[in-house]
């Protein structure tokens, strides 16, 4: 039995980066679930999954553009600290949830701090970054 559009299927993953450095696993965890291209995975993932069958293992490099997308120059903001509220000491890194003007909430991160105003980031952290998924699957429902 291979893994098909809309079955539920349960992974075991763990993601790197190109340059080995591990980013997520489900190893240690309870298997990842989800349904075979209902999109609630990245592309390159999903399309990874369709087609294996249980207990298979695979490897697969997924680029950015399959991913979390390019890093967008558009999702940078610098903002003045004098909007920030006074007890707030803005440090590099640091995440921050910012609010839309629709009340939409999102996480940002601050890529840069000067004397009179902080840079934040709303890239996904791993915008940009090309890829690589260790993936077993152990169940299809």
């Amino acid at each position: 039995m291979k893994a098909k559009k809309d079955d539920q299927v349960k992974v075991h993953y763990t993601g790197t980066l190109t340059s080995g450095e591990v980013f997520d696993s489900s190893v240690e965890r309870e298997p990842l679930a989800f349904t075979v291209g209902a999109g609630q995975m990245i592309k390159g993932f999903d399309d990874a999954v369709n087609g294996m069958e249980i207990n298979e293992k695979k490897k697969v490099s997924i680029p950015a553009a399959e991913a979390y997308g390019e890093r967008n120059d558009q999702l940078m903001q610098i903002v003045p600290k004098s909007d920030l509220p006074d007890d707030m000491d803005p440090q590099l890194g640091q995440t921050l949830v910012a609010s839309g003007p629709d009340g939409q909430q999102s996480h940002v991160v601050i890529a840069e701090v000067t004397e009179e105003t902080i840079t934040v980031d709303a890239n996904h952290p791993l915008a940009g970054k090309d890829l690589v998924f260790d993936i077993e699957l152990v169940e299809i429902a």
